[in-house]
This record gives C-alpha cells, structure tokens and sequence, in this order.
C-alpha cells in the first residue's frame, strides 16, 4: 500500500521557547520527520524564539544536536538535516517586555499560515498573546497553540480561558493534548464509527465495564516540584485519562467536524456522576531505599498522590449501570496506556459452567506497541473433547497496510500538521476544559478537607492493594499491566 503524505500549506511556525527540552525532544524533531516525509513545503519557515542570545547559525546548531540525540542516526540523512536547517531562524526574544517583538515581526510573511507555538509557561501567555497583536504579528487568521496544564482548577481554568480570548478567538486556540494524536486513538473513532460491527455493541446491554489504564514505570524525576502541587488527578486524570473517557462514551457526532465531535466529548464530561468517596483510591510509592521513594524526593510529608484508580458512571441512557475504570501512576511495574471494552457474558452458555469464564475483549493498546486486539472464545484444537480457550483475533495493520503502518507520524507531528491546516478535531475546546475542571475541583476538595493520605504501593508493583479491592467487590478485576 502506498502511503499518501498530504502536503500542508506554506506556513511560518514561531515556536515560543524554542530552545526548551519540550522544543528539543518533540517538536523539531517532529518537524524535521514532517520536512523528510514530503509534507512541510521547502519554503516554510520555522522560527526560534526564546531568551537565549543566540543568532540563526547558533540556534540551527541547537536544533542539529535536537536531531543528533532524539532522532537514530539511520534516520535523518545529511542532506536532509542540512536542507531542513535551512528553514530555521531565530529570534531572541523577552515575552514580558518590548526586545525582540520588532524583529519578529519584520520576519514574518504575509500570505502565509502564521502558527505561534506558546512552549512556554502558562503565566507566560498574556504577555506573549499581547505583544502578538502589539506589534501586528498575529491576524485573523493565525492560530495559536497552547501546552498543559490548562490551569489547575476551574477558577484559573476560566481565566487563562479569558486571557487567550482577549486576544484570539476559539477557532484560532489550539489546546494540545498529546493523546489525542496517537494513531491508535483515531483509529479508535475509525473502528467504532467506520464499521457496522461495533457500535451496535457500544452500550450498557452488551458492555460489562470500560477499563482505561495509564502506567509509567517513571518516578518524578526532575518534576518534583511541579508534580507535588498537581498529582496523578491533575497531571493525568483531568486531562488524557479524561479525553480517552470522552472519546468511548461519546455518542456518534453528525459528522466528523471539530466541533461536532467536541460537542459530542462535552456531553460526556456534563454526564459524569459525583464520585463517592468510596470509589477511589490514592496512591503514594515507597521505597526501603533511602532517597527513591516520593516523600524522599520532593523532601517533604506530603499527601499528593501518585497514583489513582476510581469508578465512574456516565449518567445517560447509553451507559446506565455501566462502570468505567480508570486507573493511572508512577513507578509501576510496566509503562502501558491500554483501553479495554470488556463484553458481558453471553445470556446462556450451552456448554455448562465447568467449561470457564470468557469473555469477549476488546483492548485498544496505545502505548507500547500501538494496536488493537479482540479476544474471541474458540474451542481448543485437538482430541478430548469441547476445551473452551480465549484467543485474540488478530487486528495488526502491518499485513493489510505493509510497512507503512510502521511509519506512522508520532502525535506531536500530526498535531503541529493539523494547526497549519487548521483543523481542531483532535484539540480541547474552552469549555471541555472548563467542564472537566468543574467535576475535578469538588473531588480534590474532599479528599484535601478530610486529610486523606495516599495508600503507599512498592515502586514495580501495580500500586496499592486498594485498588485492586475497587475492582474485587464487585466480581472484577483489573487486566494485568504489562508492556
């Protein structure tokens, strides 16, 4: 099969914080994969913008190092490191005073995409929004993109709302979550919209329960003082966890159009019940070992946690009585993000009980080793008898697709794609965010009211007992994570 690569329009793409380790590690090197595979025209430009005093060459050297460390040698070819260095400028720049903005404003092009990339603090983006439109860098028809966290609660979700509304309208704010760009998540939407199969299936008659795990075997590393004043609820739950949840119980949009399929993701969130106090479970890991567990680490008795698990209920008439299961932490025994649609039982089994339990799974992985698979119960090859055994129907791409399913774009490539042909499907609208943030909030109060303290979970183990007795009082249990 022969991979179609779409060529965007010409743009200018200024990245604010260009020379940052979220520049570095995802987004040049995203680009540069974009310029080799045919889809960035050789006249784009993208342009550095950040304190550091460095000139065009300074920076592009940056920039080549970027490649050199997260891109394999094999794959970034001389001559095309070369040409693409070509398109990188730079500009040194003060977000919060008058230095710079004249340059830039000069460099940029009319007649083409203007994107500005705010790779940058949140406290940072009025003065950047501002000084846009101060000195007649940013149009109508410009976009903006914009990093989380998308505030920390709902009050400061509503004004960092209104500090990019001031300045750009909603159809110009691109709010990015990584997630969403994983080709296994859009996959998701193509499977369950795209086939008859499925969506027959999707509601509270055929589906027992929704499991959806995120688990690192990473600690805090060098984010601990972030990480303290957020946790796993903050960091994960509010965001990616929540727009996996969204993305399965959404009900079909009209169409496949940005705000049709967002309107359809705000439903979800309005539709999310209180959640008892009973129904979650925080987690801190702990280590013998002096300095490895998280209380070492961020050097205080603190109470944030590090992981979560918690039962959900979407209130509408697709989902009623049907729990949703979302589980995330740090330090576990293996790094999976895995969607599971776990079938109810068939209404009568014609080979008796002694024969087992099975069950009918459908498990979305998107990380590692993106793919979706389909447990199906078959009878064992071989004499002795009806042997029931379950056994995944093979859903790989690779056969059908050949080795361009191996080449996909990683998220931040098709995410930066889609800003320049300016379509927001895969990005957080205003008010998502501001829903999510007003089923969060009374959440984190409670358990902050109460003083609850996280359940300490074994750094590789797959976090407290707790959360496995979530699952067990009710005749589930979690699926085993593993990479």
């Amino acid at each position: 099969m022969v991979s179609r690569v779409i060529p965007v329009d010409t743009f200018d793409l200024v990245i604010f914080g260009g020379t940052g380790d979220l520049a570095r590690r995802k987004i040049l090197p995203g680009l540069f994969r974009r310029f080799q595979s045919g889809q960035m025209p050789e006249d784009s430009r993208i342009i550095g913008a950040a304190r550091a005093d460095l000139d065009d060459a300074g920076y592009r050297a940056v920039v080549k190092g970027a490649l050199e460390e997260f891109i394999e040698k094999g794959d970034r070819p001389t001559n095309v490191v070369k040409e693409f260095l070509e398109a990188i400028h730079y500009v040194q720049i003060d977000a919060t005073g008058s230095a710079g903005w004249p340059e830039l404003s000069k460099l940029l092009r009319a007649g083409v995409v203007r994107a500005f990339y705010f790779s940058v603090a949140p406290s940072l983006f009025g003065a950047l929004a501002e000084r846009l439109h101060e000195y007649k860098c940013a149009g109508e028809s410009c976009r903006i993109v914009v990093e989380k966290p998308f505030g920390r609660d709902l009050e400061s979700a509503r004004a960092l709302n209104k500090t990019l509304r001031d300045h750009f309208d909603e159809n110009q704010i691109y709010r990015i979550d990584h997630y969403l760009g994983k080709e296994t998540v859009q996959n998701l939407m193509a499977v369950r919209f795209g086939n008859v199969l499925f969506e027959p299936l999707w509601n509270a008659q055929y589906v027992d329960h929704v499991q959806i795990t995120v688990a690192e075997t990473v600690g805090v590393n060098g984010r601990a003082d972030y990480y303290d004043k957020s946790g796993a609820m903050r960091d994960m739950v509010q965001n990616h966890l929540m727009q996996l949840l969204c993305l399965i119980a959404m009900e079909p949009p009209s169409r496949f159009d940005p705000d049709a399929v967002r309107d359809e993701k705000l439903k979800v969130i309005r539709a999310l019940e209180p959640v008892e106090p009973s129904d979650i479970v925080r987690g801190q890991y702990a280590s013998e070992k002096k300095g490895e567990s998280y209380l070492d680490q961020v050097g205080s008795d603190s109470i944030t946690e590090t992981f979560i698990a918690m039962k959900l209920q979407v209130s509408n008439w697709r989902w009623a009585g049907v729990p949703f299961y979302l589980r995330t932490g740090k330090c576990l025994k293996a790094r999976a993000s895995e969607i599971a649609i776990v079938f109810k039982d068939a209404p009568h089994s014609i080979f008796g009980q002694e024969l087992g339990h099975h069950r009918n799974i459908l498990s979305i992985r998107l990380q590692p080793n993106e793919g979706i698979t389909l447990r199906v119960t078959i009878k064992e090859p071989g004499p002795g008898g009806m042997r029931l055994v379950d056994v995944p129907l093979d859903m790989s791409f690779k056969d059908a697709l050949g080795p361009d399913a191996d080449v996909a774009p990683e998220a931040y490539e098709r995410l930066i794609m889609d800003v320049i042909r300016g379509n927001q499907t895969l990005f957080m609208r205003g008010d998502e965010v501001e829903a999510a943030w007003a089923w969060t909030d009374p959440l984190i109060e409670s358990w902050t009211e109460r003083g609850d303290r996280p359940k300490p979970y074994d750094i590789g183990s797959t976090g407290p007992e707790d959360a496995a007795v979530l699952m067990h009082r009710e005749g589930r249990r979690w699926r085993e994570i593993k990479a």
